[in-house]
């Protein structure tokens, strides 16, 4: 069997283009991988086009490793964001053809699964205004669908510092989730490494009577000694620090280990190289005894990928899903995609052979492509709402 064909997709929504790679083979089988790209899509489907040619093409999709060793290693640049979000495409789109070839879900072939359900916590929810009582609102709809936890970033534009006023509206932003969600629900407080590290421990220090489940991303992530600053003086209060969405590859985490900077590892499926590229970096993150939590803004087709690694995953915490409130309607860009089922707040296991899902091409025809810009520094950016960009 040999890749005959490499067709990206892109669906847009306002404030997120999420690109679908469809993988074909000489044999009839097709795959289909997923990436959402924060305002680099073009430069995603420019890689994909030269990567086709040189790499790609005539490939065995069953030898996974030697492909996306090929993908990362043959151009000589250093691997980016870009690189890695393009070879985890190509690389769940061949374990979805290899899967679909033996009959068999994804996660049998990464070892078989070790859990029945998979926790689940909700992102994407609070597209309301930034109030107390709005906030209090939106998180009592998530506890009503069902979700035992929900991630929240309260912070608005703040950079590095934060005002007082601003420092006080975003406590009681957290106050009013935690009053509206009661106290056995999780709230992992996003900081989108907004801060410096005297901001991100004083803001920790003021949360942390709220009881949050982990602080995420409290510094930006170029430099992880300033992470570990953070970590060791809030480590007292005994709340995770949770990081990785923006490490792209096995370097950048090794960094992270040994320094022990946090305790939850978020590595990305889609921008970490794919299913077995995050299943090291997870296992290597159970050396130092931590837990891994795999960030997800995908749609259906990456969320799906996601469950596979977590069935198959012994050290995994829980999996973030944005697609019960944030543009639900993606959803019905595939047909057999497990749903969170609301008496437990967990997805099933995935059924089916490969990711075991079938992608609509036609839907992803009826919503083309949008220019737009999302920006986290912007005002108003939890609704979600890109700006739309001039031609």
């Amino acid at each position: 069997m040999k890749i005959s064909a490499v067709r990206p997709l892109v669906l847009g929504t306002p404030w997120r283009n999420l690109t679908y790679v469809v993988v074909e083979t000489d044999e009839g089988l097709r795959g289909v991988g997923e990436v959402r790209m924060v305002n680099h899509t073009e430069s995603l489907l420019g890689y994909l086009k030269e990567a086709t040619k040189h790499h790609i093409l005539g490939s065995d999709p069953f030898k996974i490793e030697d492909l996306t060793q090929r993908m990362f290693r043959r151009d000589f640049a250093r691997a980016s964001e870009i690189m890695m979000s393009a070879i985890a495409t190509i690389e769940i789109a061949c374990w979805d053809i290899m899967g679909q070839a033996l009959n068999v879900p994804i996660y049998q072939l990464l070892g078989g699964s070790v859990r029945d359900r998979i926790p689940a916590y909700a992102n994407g929810w609070y597209t309301v205004e930034r109030s107390a009582e709005e906030f209090h609102a939106a998180a009592k709809r998530v506890v009503e669908r069902g979700y035992r936890a929900l991630k929240v970033d309260p912070f608005g534009t703040g950079f590095y510092e934060l005002s007082r006023q601003e420092k006080r509206q975003s406590i009681a932003l957290i106050e009013a989730v935690r009053a509206a969600v009661g106290p056995d629900i999780d709230i992992f407080v996003e900081m989108h490494g907004r801060f410096n590290a005297s901001t991100a421990t004083e803001m920790i220090r003021e949360m942390a009577r709220f009881t949050p489940g982990w602080f995420e991303e409290p510094v930006p992530p170029e430099n992880l000694a300033v992470l570990k600053k953070v970590s060791d003086a809030v480590g007292p209060l005994g709340i995770p620090i949770a990081t990785g969405e923006r490490l792209h590859t096995p370097y950048e985490f090794r960094e992270l280990f040994e320094l022990q900077a946090a305790d939850i590892v978020q590595a990305d499926i889609t921008h970490s190289g794919g299913l077995l590229a995050t299943k090291k970096i997870a296992a290597w993150a159970d050396a130092y005894y931590m837990l891994i939590a795999p960030h997800n803004v995908c749609g259906p087709v990456g969320t799906a990928a996601t469950l596979h690694l977590a069935a198959s995953t012994t050290n995994f915490k829980i999996q973030e899903h944005f697609n019960d409130f944030a543009d639900a309607w993606v959803k019905d860009v595939v047909t057999g995609m497990p749903e969170v089922d609301p008496t437990d707040g967990c997805f099933p296991l995935p059924t089916g052979p490969g990711l075991g899902i079938k992608l609509n091409e036609d839907f992803i025809a009826a919503h083309p492509r949008e220019d737009v810009f999302f920006d986290l520094f912007k005002d108003d950016w939890q609704y979600r709402q890109a700006t739309q960009q001039k031609n």
